[in-house]
């Protein structure tokens, strides 16, 4: 029953906010956020600052400011996959515009389904988290694209002028989304198993492993643009185009340089920069970058003074079907952003001073995987490639000290603001690759390095060891050689049907992630867990040494050394 005294008070209470200097500004300091490190000059203590917990009473301004820093530490990441997967699609300028202004609208809309966590009537689940959990356009479907695209070209699906330059192909990017839509259904579904039991099939020692090799995979794509872009490597065309304001072949010093530019301000950044500065390092990077190549007569303009000035969702539309081959591997990204989604709800909890067990955690998790699966599908029929949850916010809640749902929405305002102001969408769009690949590089690698902090938290046992090597053989051995599974079917028939089954037998081999998925879960189920001995048993006879903690010992080609606080015996060769 609602409470008619809350009804009233309610005009009040917003009245107040905007009129009085607690509910506008507060007493936080905002020269905290602003005030960086400068170099040779002695820091001062740190200023102590309010932690504003989820349902905190927070000051609009600083709502306004903490949301739109939420926003500019997540747009990098929001935008670089539209730009990378309409490279690969070769869509026109005007499409990539709109897919990079579709990526924005998107992932504020969909990121307010997280924050605001909807109860399912007469059921106990929920669909969100209702934490600061902002979700944008994944990364790993780019793997799938990549491999799916040069697939399309060479069956026909996908138009080839007759000098074999391959023509713009919006019903194959229609057959990814289509395809996506229908993979949703399989994490919408795992959402309403408990989360142990998905803990369980899909531990860390089997995400892991799929993390690092998306993050490798996609650094070889981020590296490529960095030197000028993938479709000018071959030498034939100047990069970006021969008719480029300012083209060059592909790695040439100039692209280098651009790129560099970009990681170096990124560490300055994090180096000397005020926390605000810290958590946007990446788009700072990309701004000086931009600066810097518009100074020197790097950008073309044609596309934004053609851009229009304001768009919104469906202003293109792509003809939706199912791309049978890319069924298996989009169904293990799925996996992959379902344990991706727990494992960043549970650092949002942690860093929003919540629960990170019980019964309220899990239902955190449960809403947020089904809320996941929903956005996926909400994603594709709106245009976009698949939605995961974003962790790097989760630093700006660390940094900021502020788990408030207001600065989520604050952050949701932005991200569609600028999508919708098309002049923006298509200035990103207009980016040099160089400058964009100096920056796209920095971001996969850091999805490489989560890779290897999931795995890091695994117990280094000799059978956990084995899991990893198994699924990291094939893995890594589809990732670097990309194309060795090509030349195994040799059927040229007219049987349509047979060679969409071929193809997705080679597709999905050739995904290294969703291989090292596969092999993973398998052995992790097959594969139990033995204990392994606490102490060395020598034998009868055997000559062992006394050492002093200081001492070595060499024997042979080994040294042994030993360890003072643990005790016993390593190998220091």
């Amino acid at each position: 029953m609602v409470n008619m005294l809350d009804l009233k008070s309610t005009p009040q209470r917003i009245f107040k906010k905007f009129t009085t200097k607690s509910g506008l500004i507060g007493d936080y300091n905002y020269a905290h956020l602003f005030t960086p490190k400068l170099p040779f000059k002695k820091t001062s203590k740190d200023t102590i600052q309010p932690f504003f917990g989820l349902n905190s009473d927070m000051p609009i301004v600083l709502g306004f400011l903490l949301g739109l820093q939420h926003a500019l530490s997540m747009l990098a990441g929001v935008v670089s996959p539209p730009i990378i997967i309409a490279s690969a699609a070769n869509l026109d300028t005007e499409s990539s515009q709109y897919l990079v202004s579709a990526s924005l609208i998107i992932s504020g809309l969909l990121s307010l389904i997280q924050i605001t966590r909807f109860h399912i009537i007469g059921t106990k689940y929920y669909v969100g988290t209702g934490l600061v959990s902002v979700v944008g356009t994944s990364f790993a479907t780019i793997t799938i694209v990549n491999k799916a695209f040069p697939m399309m070209y060479k069956t026909g699906m996908c138009p080839t002028a007759e000098d074999g330059t391959m023509l713009p192909c919006p019903e194959g990017y229609g057959a990814i989304l289509g395809t996506g839509c229908i993979c949703a259904l399989l994490e919408i579904l795992l959402s309403f198993m408990p989360p142990r039991i998905l803990q369980k099939i899909f531990p860390n020692l089997v995400t892991g492993p799929v993390v690092l090799i998306i993050g490798i995979h996609l650094i070889g794509t981020g590296f490529q643009d960095w030197l000028g872009g993938s479709g000018c490597s071959s030498g034939k065309t100047l990069c970006p185009s021969d008719s480029a304001p300012h083209a060059l072949s592909w790695g040439s010093a100039e692209f280098i340089g651009l790129g560099f530019l970009v990681f170096v301000v990124i560490i300055i950044c994090e180096k000397w920069g005020a926390p605000i500065m810290k958590s946007c390092a990446v788009i700072i990077g990309l701004l000086v970058g931009c600066i810097v190549a518009a100074a020197t007569n790097y950008f073309d303009r044609s596309g934004i003074d053609k851009s229009p000035a304001v768009t919104f969702l469906w202003v293109h539309t792509f003809k939706l079907s199912v791309y049978g081959p890319a069924v298996l591997p989009m169904l293990a990204t799925y996996i992959v952003l379902m344990m991706e989604a727990i494992g960043d709800i549970t650092a949002t909890c942690d860093v929003s001073r919540l629960e990170t067990d019980g019964e309220i955690y899990d239902s955190r998790i449960q809403g947020g995987v089904l809320a996941d699966g929903l956005n996926g599908l909400l994603s594709c029929l709106g245009t976009m490639t698949p939605v995961s949850t974003f962790a790097q916010n989760n630093g700006v809640i660390s940094i900021t000290k502020c788990a408030n749902r207001m600065a989520g929405y604050w952050c949701c305002f932005f991200l569609i603001i600028m999508g919708v102001f098309a002049k923006f969408s298509a200035a990103l769009v207009s980016i040099p690759k160089a400058v964009l690949g100096g920056m796209t590089t920095f971001l996969f690698t850091s999805v490489t390095v989560s890779g290897l902090a999931i795995i890091s938290s695994v117990p280094f046992t000799r059978r956990n060891r084995f899991v990893l090597t198994c699924s990291l053989l094939f893995g890594l051995g589809a990732t670097l050689v990309d194309d060795w599974f090509s030349n195994v079917f040799t059927y040229s028939g007219d049987n349509k049907a047979l060679q969409g089954f071929l193809n997705a037998i080679v597709l999905v081999l050739e995904t290294g992630y969703a291989l090292t998925g596969f092999v993973g879960v398998i052995l992790n189920l097959f594969i139990s867990e033995e204990p392994e001995p606490e102490e060395t048993t020598y034998l009868e006879g055997e000559e062992t040494h006394e050492l002093s903690d200081q001492s070595v010992i060499e024997g042979g080609s080994d040294s042994i050394g030993f360890d003072k606080q643990q005790g016993s015996k390593i190998d220091v060769k």
